[in-house]
């Protein structure tokens, strides 16, 4: 069972666990009046199947929304669906009964879950004799121990008689009281629970809010499928709202989307932050009282959120955990699952609860197992500040933008952004470019400078005459994509660690310079392409590495694989056709050939290549300045 609590301030969640039979829902509606069982089958059986609802009124004034899950073991995974989001737990247990297998099993669930404030309800108080109550307060404090509820207040009521009841309302309306407001992230996040249709309003969805805020009319993606849908109408406690913040329990209308295209276990959220995964790093911890060990790829059905996968347990320390013990894994998943950092969720096998444990990063690439630093890396995200996670998480995919952190940290931009001020400031980490914001530790770009220098001066002793390294060979040979690659440019130019132009990259010292024996080549060279100005001859040729030193010099501009012009008579020749194209005339073969008396080899070789210069446009036999 879930209660929402909304404040004046802020709204919360809490959570109601219990072994089946133990009176919950009973509990539920004599404190609200509202039956929670909705299915007939439950009314019929006595039983709580699925999800239920109801709300109340507690003695502050604040309204208390209660979801109902069920106890028996055959429904654990619909409980585990109501149980997401809880910031208080209410754990029930029938005094003529005491803790029973469920009871145990949902006080384990919710410790795994990281719920640290509860009380518990000592139910049909009226069945049993003060001594009778006694011990099993007793039997429930020493199953407490140890866990997130240790320190949970008992409180022993009567549904049937009402005794008890106002001390429980007062008692967790003091508790609501104490907890700090909901965190907003800026970036809402609704697991869904339910999805239904209402016959003249479409689809409706239900759940419970993380992260931030809805407004009607605003645009959301369903994740993992990714389809858009729009915010018709909120409501909480079938009071129609134009907005709602964290912690809110509430029905959304949606348009743009039919109920059978969203479903229990899809996230509603805003678009284009959260990339669903199908690999994550994790903690994982083994109840104590689990039926066996996990080992390594071992299969599991997974629980977070709402949702409910088919997963692999990859264990990155030796080869199993052992009952009562944590490690370090990665979850692997048959399907794409919409998790952040700090998502607690809940691992089980067959029909038992194993454990369960914390996300500590999303999207990543398949782990070494036993590897130092691997493990060292997740310990400190584990244990260390946001800065910590955000540098490890860079050091992982550098250099990278803040968008590429948020992805793979599974955190929101603002927490991203205050991350790595800190870390610039302290001096961990470098800002990479000028209009472009990549960011690279300091290792990462002492090990990058390396690989430049190392690529562009092997390059220069294999290619001396050279000015530089074409550009997208020297991307290539750093492995960066273009984004990334025109920041760390930017910073090696402005460093003056390297000189560029539009085509090629190299060192500033390195200077290419001819050889006496390879002056007189180019010399004798350089008259013969001069001796016809307009039609160079062809029948010299020169080594190709001379003949693009030339080029880079200035000297020369090869328009074919066989015609070079001396650049002076190249740029006498641009002029002259770009002048005859004036006022939008037309630029043919025979017009060019009458302006220089030259062949046509070499005036269609001239056209061409002004074409692809972007001078001139073809079209059929003719041809226009551009």
């Amino acid at each position: 069972m879930l209660v929402v609590i909304e404040g004046s301030s802020s709204l919360f969640v809490v959570g109601t666990a219990g072994h089946v039979d133990h009176g919950k829902s009973t509990l539920i509606h004599a404190l609200t009046g509202i039956d929670p069982d909705r299915l007939r089958e439950e009314k019929s059986r006595g039983m709580t199947i699925e999800l239920g609802f109801a709300w109340l009124e507690l003695p502050s004034g604040a309204e208390v929304s209660i979801v109902d899950v069920p106890g028996h073991e055959r429904f654990i995974k619909n409980m585990l669906m109501g149980i997401g989001g809880v910031d208080v737990a209410l754990l029930i247990v029938a005094a003529d009964e005491g803790p029973m297998p469920q009871t145990r099993e949902h006080v384990a669930i919710l410790d795994l879950l990281g719920i640290e404030i509860g009380i518990v309800v000592m139910t049909k108080k009226d069945l049993v004799d003060q001594d009778w109550l006694d011990l099993v307060t007793l039997d429930v404090q020493e199953l407490l121990v140890g866990t997130s509820l240790t320190d949970a207040e008992v409180i022993a009521v009567s549904a049937e008689t009402g005794d008890g009841l106002g001390e429980l309302r007062t008692a967790l309306d003091k508790l609501i009281a104490e907890l700090p407001a909901h965190e907003s992230t800026g970036k809402p996040r609704l697991p869904v629970d339910r999805s239904f249709t209402i016959t003249g309003f479409g689809a409706v969805i239900t759940g419970t809010l993380t992260g931030g805020s809805l407004k009607i009319g605003q645009e959301l993606e369903v994740l993992p499928s990714r389809l858009k849908a729009r915010i018709r109408g909120l409501q909480v406690h079938e009071q129609s709202k134009d907005q709602v913040g964290p912690g809110t329990r509430l029905a959304v209308n949606l348009s743009g989307i039919t109920h059978s295209e969203i479903q229990r276990g899809d996230l509603l959220t805003t678009a284009d932050w959260l990339k669903p995964s199908t690999a994550f790093d994790a903690t994982l911890r083994v109840i104590l009282d689990a039926p066996r060990p996990v080992r390594h790829n071992h299969k599991v059905t997974l629980f977070v959120g709402t949702r409910e996968v088919p997963a692999t347990i990859r264990i990155l320390e030796d080869d199993l955990i052992l009952p009562g013990s944590t490690g370090l894994v990665q979850i692997r998943t048959k399907e794409k699952v919409p998790v952040v950092r700090g998502d607690f969720f809940v691992v089980r096998d067959t029909e038992s609860t194993l454990g369960g444990g914390q996300v500590l990063a999303v999207n990543t690439p398949r782990r070494k197992r036993n590897n130092t630093d691997t493990i060292s890396h997740l310990n400190t995200i584990a244990s260390g500040s946001s800065e910590d996670v955000i540098f490890n998480a860079l050091t992982s995919i550098e250099p990278a933008s803040v968008s590429q952190l948020v992805v793979t940290t599974g955190t929101n931009s603002d927490e991203v952004e205050a991350a790595v001020t800190i870390l610039e400031t302290d001096g961990r980490i470098k800002r990479l470019g000028t209009d472009t914001r990549y960011f690279i530790s300091n290792g990462g770009w002492n090990k990058l400078f390396e690989s430049a220098v190392s690529t562009l001066s092997s390059f220069h002793a294999a290619y001396h005459l050279r000015l530089g390294m074409p550009l997208q060979d020297f991307r290539g040979q750093l492995k960066l994509k273009p984004a990334a690659f025109g920041a760390v440019l930017n910073s090696l130019i402005s460093g003056e660690f390297v000189a560029t132009n539009d085509a090629w990259v190299g060192i500033p010292a390195h200077i290419p310079s001819l050889s006496t024996r390879q002056e007189v080549e180019v010399s004798e060279y350089l008259k013969s392409i001069s001796a016809d100005r307009f039609s160079p001859s062809t029948e010299q040729t020169i080594d190709i590495e001379i003949l693009q030193f030339l080029s880079e010099r200035g000297d020369v501009v090869r328009i074919s694989s066989d015609i070079v012009y001396p650049t002076e008579v190249y740029t006498e020749m641009k002029s002259k056709i770009i002048e005859s194209g004036s006022d939008g005339n037309e630029i043919t073969i025979t017009g060019v050939r009458e302006i220089f008396g030259t062949s046509r080899k070499y005036t269609l070789a001239i056209l061409e290549h002004m074409d692809s210069q972007g001078l001139t446009r073809r079209t059929g036999d003719t041809r226009f300045v551009r």
